[in-house]
């Protein structure tokens, strides 16, 4: 799954610590997001748009071998 959460939390002036301590979780847990070493619930997916002023759907994409 592809996430814009880099992008969104620059246009933001967000560190991965700031967007963790809204979200309730670790600044470690924003950077497996971003690296797409880890999905999030989608609580936590729904939490961070919100977060981030953007629709959920904008802010993570699935990928074509998600499908699989």
């Amino acid at each position: 799954m592809n996430n814009s959460i880099k992008v969104e939390r620059a246009r933001n002036n967000m560190s991965q610590s700031d967007l963790a301590e809204k979200a309730g979780v670790t600044r470690q847990t924003i950077y497996a997001i971003e690296t797409k070493r880890f999905i999030p619930s989608t609580v936590l997916a729904f939490k961070l748009a919100k977060i981030l002023k953007i629709e959920v759907t904008e802010l993570f994409e699935l990928e074509e071998d998600d499908w699989e």
